[in-house]
């Protein structure tokens, strides 16, 4: 795809262009190693208008461009200027339909099945901490992980009070970054749930099936925090759903800094997944908070969502794009 701009502006000229890069770019001594650096660049920069989630991926690309190839940089207008083509480069933080979930979230459907999930999951009376992502190497599940092994650890009078759901699908499973990645994470589900078990308790709860969208929904109802432990992200848009779902003003969300979403929600509880001893402090945090002071921060985090949502991220892009047609 990154290709494209290039051939339809070899067969059409006029046609104007625009590219959305979801993932985060990488910092100059990273992307060098790519064999196809030049190619990628020439792609990207066919475009009439390139964005990225955040301005430091924007600053990251613009860095690369000044080192890869011949071209002008013009920082005022935030743009590349290469054989006579002008790119704009501009972040655009995609976001989710917020009144879309939130409203799906509070129907009665939802309400029944996150009832029928805490009694098939035997959840009553339990503290619960939800991971919900796709199983990748990127997105700190280890971490998270560890960190809940040495909570329990730290801090036994919490067993038998607190649970951690994983839910997630396995992908590119013929990869082996991810068979090494799927062997890992369930041999730490295993190795916690032997350590702290009870006879009527596991720490863990770890499933790969499918979930339909409104089982997520449900288990976003059911869940006290959300624990997105990103190593790298580009944005993650979970924290934004799971946000979006809360329409009591409960829950507490857990937020890497390294995803493009930390840029936005202030009002998280922000991690560095590499420090282990700070996470497990915060687990203990996020329990202990006040009531008042997670509505408090949750009130925020919506009003956030709900004035940065996914429609609003399409008009500035269209915005920018209309822009072309007035020269």
């Amino acid at each position: 795809l990154v290709l494209v701009a290039k051939y339809i502006k070899e067969k059409s000229p006029d046609i104007i262009c625009a590219y959305f890069w979801h993932i985060p770019w990488p910092n100059p001594e990273v992307f060098r190693i790519c064999p196809f650096k030049k190619e990628i660049i020439e792609g990207f920069l066919a475009n009439d208008l390139v964005g990225f989630h955040i301005r430091y991926h924007c600053d990251n690309f613009i860095e690369t461009v000044e080192r890869e190839v011949e071209a002008k940089v013009d920082r005022e207008r935030n743009s590349i200027i290469k054989e006579g083509h002008e790119c704009l480069i501009r972040a655009f933080p995609i976001s989710v339909d917020f009144k879309d979930i939130s409203d799906l979230a509070s129907s009665d459907k939802i309400k029944d099945r996150a009832k029928e999930l805490r009694k098939e999951l035997s959840l009553e009376d339990k503290i619960i901490f939800l991971g919900c992502d796709r199983i990748d190497y990127t997105k700190g599940i280890p971490e998270r992980f560890i960190a809940f092994d040495r909570f329990l650890d730290k801090y036994p009078e919490y067993k038998e009070k607190v649970v951690f759901i994983q839910i997630g699908a396995i992908s590119r499973i013929l990869i082996q970054a991810y068979k090494d990645i799927n062997s890992e994470i369930n041999r730490l589900v295993e190795e916690v749930n032997w350590k702290h078990s009870t006879s009527e308790w596991a720490p863990i709860i770890f499933s790969k099936r499918f979930v339909p969208y409104e089982d997520i929904l449900a288990f976003y109802s059911l869940a006290d925090v959300i624990v997105i432990s990103s190593l790298h992200d580009g944005m993650n848009l979970v924290a934004k759903e799971y946000i979006s779902s809360k329409f009591d003003n409960s829950g507490v969300v857990i937020l890497s800094q390294f995803t493009g979403s930390a840029r936005e929600l202030q009002e998280a509880v922000f991690i560095n997944p590499y420090n282990i001893a700070e996470f497990v402090e915060v687990f203990k945090g996020v329990i202990e908070m006040k009531d008042d002071e997670k509505e408090r921060r949750m009130k925020i985090l919506r009003e956030i969502i709900k004035e940065n949502n996914i429609y609003h991220w399409a008009a500035k892009v269209i915005l920018e794009l209309s822009k072309f047609y007035l020269y």
